[in-house]
């Protein structure tokens, strides 16, 4: 079939944003709630606690966001709730009022866009909050109640704070907070699609889903592509699946997934034995063991053939997000692994996501930790800031890094060598992940001219020719990556 995604999103780098945490208004008059009790913004974050982030200060900071190349923004659920991250919904129809309510999302949304920056949301579409009012309708009168069948009752009473008793209802992962759907009843299933439907005609530019792989309703995401598709067919729906999500991207439900089967090799490769295995959660997210270039090539060439190549150019790849610790947490510190990581990052098909706080070296254990208050400017580590800056700029100068093929050259040891070509425009990127330098010979078939720029990085580059056979020497020092274009 002709696969369809939208265009826009090949050529985006996104700014993942937990809104809780990542500003404050510096306007107070704007702000709805003036003296809430806000933990202290650089303590700590804890999973119960508010810091009082909210939209008008992620609008006053959107010239930061704009100077660091950023293009496209994903926020964490944004709606109404009982909770800081937000993914227990009281209202879908309303921006949470401690964010600055639905007028501010619209000034925001506005601002982004004169701005050429798009903005996705996180849909929660399989389960609510027990404060969801159809649910707590049904707390209140019981079996009477005429929302009873869009929830999965299993008996009565139905218990939703009293752990004595049994729920009598499922819950998403068994939490009694957090209410699933029953999507096989009609009424809930164009609830949700009007859901949908009303964000997309207010001006988003797309859904980024929660847990999606939990709504088995046959043809439920097919019709949601379908009711989205018709209002805006460059929005972007994007699912959360960490593994193989093949039976998802068949072009009739969902553009790309959360990109997870690449952050972890990509941190695999890059931190090898730094990892720290606390840090580290399961599911299919697995940034270790160790590997050698080799290992990290088959896992690279293998999941660049998993799915057709228009969805691989609108995945969202990423190394870190609100549900994993922090990659510089991970690597135990070791900035060189940060850098070498964002370097692969920012030269893979599909769209960049970098989650707030990682371009200024923010550090984050597991959840809550992962989730802290954007750092103060005095705290930024300016050396990551400038990586990039540096490999955004480069990613947006350069389509073949965003649309070109991508060859692997050379995987040996320690070091990885690859192309992106697109058309008569090549770029050569390598990376040593060891703690010695490196040195490689790649046999060049397809470059018709000589590397002769470095774009990013210190490789020391040789070229020779003999005959019809030509050759490249780089030699890398530790721990480092380059770019080299060519011709």
């Amino acid at each position: 079939m002709d696969i369809q995604t939208p265009d826009w999103v090949k050529h985006a780098v996104f700014y993942q944003i937990f809104p809780d945490r990542f500003a404050k208004s510096k306007q107070p008059r704007k702000r709805l709630l003036q003296n809430a009790a806000w933990e202290d913004w650089e303590a700590m974050p804890t999973l119960q606690g508010y810091k009082g982030g909210d939209l008008w200060g992620i609008l006053e900071q959107l010239d930061y966001i704009q100077d660091l190349g950023i293009n496209a923004i994903y926020f964490t659920p944004i709606f109404q709730s009982a909770c800081n991250h937000r993914y227990h919904t009281h209202d879908y129809y309303q921006v949470d009022p401690m964010l600055g309510g639905n007028p501010a999302f619209k000034e925001l949304l506005d601002a982004a866009h004169a701005r050429n920056i798009k903005v996705v949301l996180d849909g929660v579409f399989n389960h609510s909050s027990r404060g969801f009012f159809f649910f707590h309708d049904v707390l209140e009168n019981g079996p009477h109640s005429p929302w009873v069948d869009w929830f999965k009752i299993e008996g009565w009473p139905v218990s939703a704070y009293n752990g004595e008793f049994p729920a009598n209802y499922v819950g998403w992962n068994d939490n009694r907070a957090l209410p699933a759907f029953n999507h096989d009843n009609p009424q809930v299933r164009e609830y949700i699609m009007e859901i949908a439907e009303y964000w997309v005609k207010f001006g988003i530019d797309g859904w980024r889903l929660d847990v999606p792989f939990e709504i088995r309703t046959p043809g439920f995401w097919q019709e949601f592509r379908q009711r989205v598709k018709a209002i805006n067919p460059e929005a972007y729906i994007v699912g959360e699946v960490w593994g193989d999500s093949r039976q998802w991207l068949d072009g009739t439900q969902f553009d790309g997934v959360m990109n997870y089967l690449f952050a972890g090799p990509t941190i695999g490769f890059t931190a090898g034995d730094r990892v720290v295995m606390e840090q580290v959660q399961s599911r299919d997210y697995k940034p270790y063991p160790p590997l050698f270039a080799p290992e990290y090539a088959e896992k690279i060439e293998r999941l660049l053939k998993l799915y057709p190549w228009e969805i691989q150019l609108t995945q969202l790849n990423l190394l870190a997000s609100h549900d994993t610790a922090r990659l510089l947490t991970i690597a135990g510190g070791d900035k060189a692994s940060s850098e070498l990581a964002t370097l692969l990052l920012l030269t893979f098909p599909g769209a960049s996501s970098i989650y707030y706080g990682d371009e200024v070296g923010l550090p984050g254990a597991i959840d809550p930790d992962s989730r802290r208050g954007f750092p103060l400017e005095a705290n930024w580590d300016r050396e990551i800031l400038k990586t990039h800056r540096e490999l955004i700029a480069i990613r947006h100068a350069y389509p073949c890094l965003r649309t070109g093929d991508y060859k692997v050259l050379y995987a040996q040891g320690a070091l990885y060598i690859f192309a992106r070509v697109l058309g008569t425009e090549e770029l050569i990127v390598a990376v040593n992940v060891g703690t010695a330098e490196a040195k490689g010979n790649v046999e060049i078939t397809n470059l018709n001219t000589q590397p002769n720029k470095l774009l990013y990085g210190a490789a020391h580059v040789e070229w020779s020719v003999e005959g019809e056979s030509k050759s490249l020497t780089l030699s890398l020092p530790p721990r480092s990556g380059s770019i080299i274009g060519v011709g």
